[in-house]
C-alpha cells in the first residue's frame, strides 16, 4: 500500500466510524426545516459537529447571522480548500432539495480530511452558506464572494443529492427582483379619475415582459407572480407588487435583460403616473462555470467508494435552475457533482425527494459523498501540478463562458 493509499484508508475508516453520528445530524436537520435567514437550528447543529471535530468556527459572517466560517490549518503549508455547506429548506415542503444531506456531506468530508491534513499540509475550511433556495437575505454565497472569503482559497467543493450520479451541471444566472408600484387610492366607481392604479402599472409590466419574450435569446427565462394586487375591488389599488426571476445562461446576457425589464417598469410608471421601486431582493446568482478536470478527479474515486461506474452520468448537462454555487465558480475552480439518493427518478422540490433525503439510501449517501469529496481534496493537496491544471482549466472555462 502506497503512502497515498494509506491516507485514503484513514479517510474511509474515519467516515465509516462516524457515519451513524452524521446520519443522526442529517435526520435532525430534516426534522427541523428552516428557510433562508432562519436556519438557526440547522446551522447550530453543523457548527456543534465541526467544533467537536476540532475546527475553529465563527458565526454570523458575511452579513448572514445563520452563516458560519469553520477552519483548521495544519502547521505545514499547503493549499486552502473550502467545502461548501447548505442547510436551508423550502417554504412549506421542507427538505425537498436534500440540503439536510448537503451540509452533512461537507462537514464529514472536511472532518475526514482533517485526519491526514497535518501530515500533508494546507488549510481546510467549511463555509456555511444560508439560503441557496433564495428568500430573505438569500443566496449567501454571493455575499461570501463579495466579502472576500474566497480570495485566498484555491478551490471549492460540494456535492448535491439527486436521483442519479452526475458531473457538475451548468446553472443559469438569476436576478431575483421585486417590482413595487405606488399610486393613489380612490373609489373605483365614484371617483376613478382621482385615483392612480398601482395594479394597472404592474399588469402593464406583465404584458410588457410577455411582449419582450419574442425578442430574447432562447436561454432566457422570465417568470413572476403578483404578491400584492390591492385590498378591495371597489378601491383603486394604491400599492401593488410583483416578484420575478430573470434567468439567462450567462451573466452578460442577464445584465442586458435586467436593463430591458427595468425599462418596461419605467414605461409602466410613465403611462399610469404611479411611482415605482425596482431591484434585487436578495443576492444575484451567477451562472456555473464548469471545470471538467475537477469533476474527473472526483469520479476517479467512484469505484473505491462503491459507486457502480455504469450508474454515473458523465454528460455535462445544462440546468434550467440556478444555484449560488455559480457565484463561487466565477472566481475559483468549483465542483458540485451529484450523488444518488433514489433508485427511481425523483423530481427536485417534491414530496418524493423529501422522503428520499432521509431514506436508507439517502442517509447512506453521506459516506459516499464525504469519501469522494475528501479524497478529491487530498489529491489536490498532494499533487501541486494537478491543482495547477485544475486552476488553468478553470481559467480557460471562465474565459470561454457559457
Amino acid at each position: 500500500m502506497t503512502a497515498r493509499e494509506e491516507k485514503y484508508a484513514t479517510i474511509k475508516s474515519f467516515i465509516q466510524e462516524r457515519l451513524p453520528e452524521y446520519k443522526e445530524v442529517a435526520i435532525d436537520i430534516h426534522e427541523h426545516p428552516e428557510v433562508s435567514n432562519y436556519e438557526v437550528y440547522s446551522s447550530d447543529a453543523l457548527i456543534a459537529q465541526l467544533k467537536k471535530e476540532g475546527f475553529e468556527v465563527k458565526k454570523d459572517v458575511a452579513g448572514h447571522h445563520t452563516g458560519f466560517d469553520a477552519r483548521y490549518k495544519a502547521a505545514k503549508d499547503g493549499p486552502t480548500l473550502a467545502f461548501l455547506a447548505e442547510y436551508d429548506a423550502l417554504p412549506g415542503i421542507g427538505h425537498a432539495c436534500g440540503h439536510n444531506l448537503f451540509g452533512t456531506y461537507s462537514v464529514l468530508a472536511a472532518s475526514a480530511l482533517k485526519q491526514v491534513v497535518d501530515e500533508v499540509g494546507g488549510e481546510i475550511r467549511v463555509y456555511g452558506t444560508p439560503g441557496e433556495e433564495g428568500g430573505e437575505n438569500g443566496s449567501a454565497k454571493g455575499s461570501f464572494v463579495r466579502e472576500g472569503f474566497f480570495d485566498d482559497v484555491d478551490a471549492a467543493l460540494c456535492v448535491h443529492p439527486a436521483h442519479r450520479y452526475s458531473k457538475t451541471t451548468h446553472g443559469l444566472a438569476n436576478d431575483p427582483v421585486d417590482i413595487k408600484f405606488y399610486g393613489v387610492a380612490s373609489h373605483a366607481a365614484g371617483a376613478p379619475e382621482k385615483g392612480i392604479s398601482a395594479l394597472e402599472a404592474l399588469l402593464q409590466v406583465f404584458n410588457g415582459i410577455n411582449g419582450l419574450r419574442l425578442y430574447l435569446p432562447k436561454d432566457v427565462n422570465i417568470h413572476g407572480i403578483i404578491t400584492d394586487g390591492g385590498v378591495a375591488a371597489n378601491v383603486i389599488p394604491e400599492y401593488a407588487a410583483g416578484r420575478f426571476y430573470l434567468r439567462a445562461a450567462n451573466r452578460a446576457t442577464l445584465n442586458d435583460v435586467y436593463a430591458k425589464v427595468e425599462n418596461i417598469v419605467k414605461a409602466a410608471s410613465l403611462s399610469t403616473g404611479a411611482t415605482y421601486e425596482f431591484g434585487l431582493f436578495q443576492n444575484a446568482v451567477d451562472d456555473i462555470i464548469i471545470t471538467p478536470s475537477f469533476d474527473d478527479i472526483f469520479f476517479s474515486h467512484a469505484q473505491a467508494a462503491g459507486v457502480p461506474t455504469d450508474e454515473i452520468d458523465d454528460t455535462v448537462r445544462a440546468s434550467f435552475g440556478s444555484s449560488d454555487v455559480g457565484n463561487v465558480s466565477q472566481v475559483i475552480p468549483t465542483i458540485q457533482p451529484t450523488v444518488s439518493i433514489s433508485d427511481e427518478y425523483i423530481a427536485g422540490h417534491s414530496i418524493e425527494f423529501k422522503a428520499a433525503a432521509r431514506s436508507e439510501k439517502g442517509l447512506n449517501s453521506i459516506a459516499i459523498a464525504a469519501e469522494l469529496l475528501a479524497k478529491t481534496a487530498l489529491d489536490l493537496i498532494e499533487e501541486p501540478a494537478l491543482l495547477e491544471k485544475v486552476k488553468a482549466d478553470h481559467k480557460e472555462s471562465l474565459a470561454k463562458g457559457n
